[in-house]
């Protein structure tokens, strides 16, 4: 194996100026992509406080909120026996539900965590399987 300072482009080379160019044109691209993130973020809590100012406005929002949720949830629900991501589309369903109600972060997180045990599980149970050749 080379060593590590043979890989690297001897320096002042046309290769070194390319590489340092990639590696600070893609540091700006994600900063830019951080800094849009964060005004659409700032514009959407802007906008949820204008709406919770008005209690009709709230409590149309809240409606709103919570019938694209369950709609989302039973779509993935009926989803599940079907090849695809029907336990993801219901997960996207709770987040957004979770946006509104305590209750539907709770029941995110309990799945989160019963996700990670059945794929904790199922890893050690191919590993065992593995090492037994079968």
């Amino acid at each position: 194996m080379p060593a590590p300072d043979a890989l690297r482009a001897a320096p002042g080379s046309r290769r070194e100026r390319t590489e340092h160019h990639e590696r600070t044109e893609h540091h700006e691209r994600a900063q830019y992509r951080e800094r849009r993130w964060h005004r659409v973020v700032r514009g959407a809590s802007r906008a949820r406080a204008v709406i919770k100012r008005s209690r009709w406005l709230d409590a149309l929002y809240r409606i709103a909120i919570t019938a694209l949720g369950a709609l989302i949830v039973v779509v993935g629900l009926i989803l599940v026996p079907l090849p695809g991501p029907g336990w993801l589309i219901v997960f996207f369903g709770l987040a957004i539900l979770g946006t509104e109600f305590h209750w539907a972060r709770r029941l995110l997180g309990w799945a989160r965590m019963a996700l990670a045990r059945f794929t904790e599980r199922w890893r050690a149970r191919r590993a065992r399987r593995a090492a037994y050749g079968t």
